[in-house]
């Protein structure tokens, strides 16, 4: 139907955010998705966008046809799969979205590895500095640490994980006294900037009780990017405090050596998420699943029992 055509293409112009970006991603003309734009709007008798080609901005009633429409498709999508839940290859898109360096690292592979034994699944990896809204963008799957804010998403758990605080033995060796982590003060710290604050923070929890610090941190080198400061920390150039998943292998190796084994960095866990339906598709379930079952065989769970929990 002609109705169901224009919710879609009308989908992905919001998706893409402007005329040219949709003519990219449709492999159109500009002057066609124009057209096709004015088209839809003439039989609706409303404007549903302002726009340039660099830019579309969405009127009340395009925010309406939007919303509607998703809703109508998804539906439509959900009755499919149900009729066809019962054939045994999974089919259909899937898109998903995690930060480059755990995207990159895990989620990639896995994901290839599940396409590779579901060739129908269409998928689409979108990696970023930060979580995308999964609604808005129209991602399936949303890879995240720590407890999603969003009561209204599914999260399932696929990686226990936890901040550890470490150096090179290099550094060790010749650093000063470290024996709370409010000495950190006294030590260079390779910092990962994850926002526009000019200042560090981190966070520690006690061990055998309930006491917490939060100290300032601050030292010569830092970076947006993990890697880069994990390498700095492998060149002995300070203390670094990272997530596990990403830091297991050195200390495995005794390229890093774990400090201050008793005051716990906060905890990391990584779940996937996705919105609350009455029927989520079989194809997201099926990740999901798989997910869980793989991840924790990429990487070990942490040291002590009680943090893997």
């Amino acid at each position: 139907m002609a109705q169901l055509d224009d919710l879609v293409f009308f989908q992905q112009l919001a998706r893409a955010g402007s005329l040219t970006a949709t003519a990219r991603d449709l492999g159109l003309s500009l002057s066609a998705v124009s057209k096709r734009l004015k088209q839809l709007e003439a039989r609706l008798g409303v404007e549903l966008a302002s726009r340039t080609t660099r830019r579309l901005s969405l009127t009340a009633e395009g925010e309406r046809y939007l919303e509607r429409g998703a809703s109508i498709l998804e539906e439509l999508a959900e009755l499919e799969e149900a009729l066809g839940e019962q054939q045994a290859a999974l089919s259909g898109p899937l898109r998903v979205n995690a930060t480059f360096g755990f995207g990159r690292r895990h989620v990639a592979p896995l994901l290839s590895a599940f396409c590779a034994c579901h060739p129908g699944v269409e998928a689409t990896l979108e990696l970023s500095n930060y979580p995308l809204s999964l609604g808005e963008q129209g991602f399936d799957v949303g890879i995240r640490v720590g407890e999603p804010p969003d009561s209204r998403l599914v999260a399932r758990r696929i990686l226990a994980s936890r901040r550890i605080l470490c150096a090179a033995p290099g550094y060790v060796a010749h650093m000063p006294d470290l024996k709370v982590p409010a000495d950190l003060a006294a030590h260079p710290c390779l910092v990962l900037r994850e926002n526009e604050s000019d200042y560090a923070v981190w966070r520690f929890r006690q061990c055998d009780s309930s006491a917490e610090q939060a100290v300032k941190v601050a030292g010569p080198m830092s970076s947006n990017d993990g890697e880069a400061v994990v390498q700095w920390a492998l060149d002995g150039r300070g203390i670094v405090l990272r997530s596990w998943w990403d830091i297991h292998r050195h200390l495995e190796s005794g390229r890093l050596v774990e400090l201050l084994p008793e005051w716990q960095g906060v905890r990391a866990d990584f779940h996937a998420v996705y919105q609350q339906r009455r029927h989520v598709p079989a194809r997201i379930r099926a990740f999901v699943a798989y997910l869980e079952q793989e991840m924790p065989r990429r990487v070990p769970a942490p040291g002590r029992p009680e943090q893997a929990k």
